[in-house]
């Protein structure tokens, strides 16, 4: 990912807690999802009284999709759809208000995933969650959604990756560390869409 920051951000600390899995193929995608893997880092947020929130490259990039996620909820014509969307889009900004209201350290989230191209053509774009699920129950407990948009040329590889204040989850704390937090939580990688050179495009339906 393009990692512009417009925000100030200073890293107080490195990792603090990591998960890296391996994955494959996804159906007739072209793309090898070679491996992924969440962490999390505690950051402290600098900014001026006197000035208002910035918004930074990936908060928009989150901005973004969650508006496409709820503009094409609504052409499908399904409110249910619509309504988990809107909701969504409001724990992602109330998240991202709450860093930008308090000066005092927090902790942000950084998903990424490798994936390779073995499509005959180049990729220009891909939407990609990162789900999670109850190990036990294997119920879906979290999933960050992404749209990531890199040219990928046929044979090669690229990490895609993005810093967030979203948890995987709601067990997942925004303000502390805790070593338990990853017991019983499996994970996986979705691709959703894949867009090629010529305009066409690979859904997962």
């Amino acid at each position: 990912m393009k990692f512009l920051a417009l925000a100030l951000i200073a890293v107080t600390s490195g990792y603090t807690a990591h998960a890296q899995t391996t994955a494959t193929t996804q159906a007739d995608s072209g793309v090898v999802v070679l491996n992924y893997s969440w962490n999390k880092e505690r950051v402290g947020w600098e900014r001026d009284p006197f000035s208002g929130p910035i918004e930074n490259f990936d908060e928009m990039r989150v901005r973004a999709r969650n508006e496409k996620r709820i503009q094409d909820a609504k052409r499908g014509g399904n409110g249910a759809e619509v309504s988990k969307a809107e909701r969504d889009a409001r724990t992602d900004n109330a998240l991202i208000s709450a860093i930008h209201q308090n000066s005092w350290a927090r902790y942000g989230f950084t998903y990424k995933v490798s994936v390779q191209n073995k499509a005959a053509q180049p990729i220009t774009s891909i939407d990609w969650d990162y789900v999670f699920y109850d190990e036990g129950t294997e119920a879906e407990l979290g999933r960050r959604q992404f749209s990531s948009h890199e040219k990928i040329s046929p044979g090669k590889t690229r990490e895609l990756k993005f810093f967030i204040p979203s948890p995987p989850t709601k067990t997942v704390s925004v303000n502390a560390l805790n070593k338990n937090e990853r017991v019983g939580l499996t994970e996986k990688i979705m691709i959703v869409s894949v867009t090629y050179a010529d305009g066409s495009k690979w859904d997962n339906q």
